[in-house]
């Protein structure tokens, strides 16, 4: 691993971001990802300068393609952005993580509490009112 690979991972390993889980050099299918969470199709990749040669891109843009149509969403950060901006790179991580994952509603019960849940959806925090309780 580069050193700008080896910085990003202390940041992605055992679940700091987000108490995602992350795996480095993972296989998958013909290709291998730099960073990988399975759970909500992110893969990370950190390039250097080998990706700045034209036939280099191409390969990145084909590789790009194919994790696309199997679910992935891929974001490539150069060393230089992990090297200078570690923080805006796990800010952007996190924030690519929190779009792919459909956001959880909590479901009301009768009889518990006061009876009142927050759901959040895309138009934010809604409290909703068990029926039990009116």
């Amino acid at each position: 691993m580069t050193r700008a690979e080896t910085l990003l991972w202390r940041h992605l390993k055992a679940h700091r971001l987000a108490r995602l889980s992350f795996r480095r050099q993972t296989p998958i299918g013909d290709y291998i990802a730099d960073f990988v969470a399975h759970s909500c199709k992110l893969v990370v990749e950190v390039d250097g300068e080998s990706h700045d040669f034209e036939e280099r891109v191409r390969h990145d843009e084909r590789r790009d393609q194919w994790l696309a149509s199997r679910g992935y969403r891929v974001l490539r950060f150069t060393n230089s952005d992990v090297m200078g901006n570690l923080e805006g790179v796990a800010l952007a991580i996190l924030q690519a993580a929190e779009q792919a994952v459909p956001p959880s509603l909590t479901l009301l019960r009768k009889g518990g509490g006061n009876g009142e849940s927050c759901a959040v959806d895309d138009a934010g925090p809604q409290h909703a009112i068990d029926e039990g309780s009116m």
